[in-house]
């Protein structure tokens, strides 16, 4: 399976997961498809549901993929805008970054956000108490390179294809809100930010959270995988083994080569935890959790 990435660069981009994902998920993609912690929406675009409703509390990230729905953000327009804008970049370096950052958070605007987005610091996404995105420059005056652009605007037309050939919203609302309208049928992937991480969030993610997701995931009728980390080679997640016992879970190790952390640069164990069985020797060997969850 080939990933495609989407538009927008988020820290902890699913794409080297994507696969195992895919092989996990036992759907028929007949209900609707839930990503409540859309991100990067690496995952949903890969997997392309028929119907699916992507979610976030951030609203830069839920305002860009409406534009794209609503085509103000198409293959021209981000085309000529990034030309505009990279050629102003390269000229002026980082007093253009910092015009564009002060302009962004004041008008909120989508084009604004792309470019922020593809030439901060290290691809971060963070965002001050006061909502105010204020990631430093990546000190790189030449990033909007016409080959840079065109892949932008492949992903863009790629993404937008997408959008126009199947049912999908874009929601801007809590975890906690959207994740109750599942229903039996449906499918729910979670990719909240990892607990205990130091992980950038639009809010803040904590025990308590954790413990949210932990209830409506434990009583909801669809099916779901949660991704998170297991451990690395300095410390294991406790939640796997405490708050997560009662699901099954498979673990993938590999490596996250993008933060400003060099702690963050590891190997990592990543733990796909599910509410059901995909190996049928397994389920034949447990039929009666396996009744439980889905009875």
């Amino acid at each position: 399976m080939k990933i495609r990435i989407p538009p927008l660069k988020i820290q902890g981009i699913k794409s080297k997961l994507v696969c195992s994902i895919k092989n996990a998920m036992e759907w028929d993609n007949q209900g609707i498809y839930f990503e409540p912690f859309m991100g990067s929406g690496v995952v949903g675009f890969n997997i392309a549901p028929k119907r699916a409703i992507f979610s976030d509390n951030n609203p830069h990230i839920i305002n860009f993929y409406r534009a794209i729905q609503k085509g103000f953000i198409n293959k021209e327009s981000v085309r000529e805008y990034l030309k505009q804008e990279g050629a102003t970049l390269e000229k002026e370096g980082l007093e253009h970054y910092l015009k564009v950052r002060e302009r962004f958070n004041q008008t909120a605007c989508s084009f604004d956000f792309l470019f922020l987005n593809r030439s901060c610091f290290n691809g971060l996404m963070r965002f001050n108490l006061k909502g105010g995105f204020n990631v430093p420059y990546c000190k790189k005056d030449t990033r909007f390179t016409q080959s840079y652009i065109t892949k932008i605007v492949n992903q863009i037309n790629w993404v937008s294809n997408l959008i126009k050939n199947n049912d999908y919203e874009f929601r801007i609302c809590d975890f906690t809100y959207i994740l109750k309208q599942a229903q039996y049928g449906d499918f729910i992937y979670c990719d909240p930010p990892y607990i205990d991480r130091h992980c950038d969030y639009f809010n803040t993610w904590n025990e308590t959270k954790e413990k949210e997701l932990y209830e409506i995931l434990s009583s909801t009728k669809a099916r779901f995988i949660l991704s998170t980390w297991h451990s690395n080679q300095y410390r294991e997640n406790k939640y796997i083994t405490t708050l997560w016992s009662g699901f099954y879970n498979d673990i993938i190790e590999h490596f996250y080569h993008l933060g400003a952390s060099e702690n963050n640069r590891n190997a990592m164990k990543e733990a796909l935890i599910k509410n059901y069985i995909v190996d049928m020797n397994l389920m034949q060997s447990n039929p009666t959790k396996q009744k439980s969850l889905f009875g």
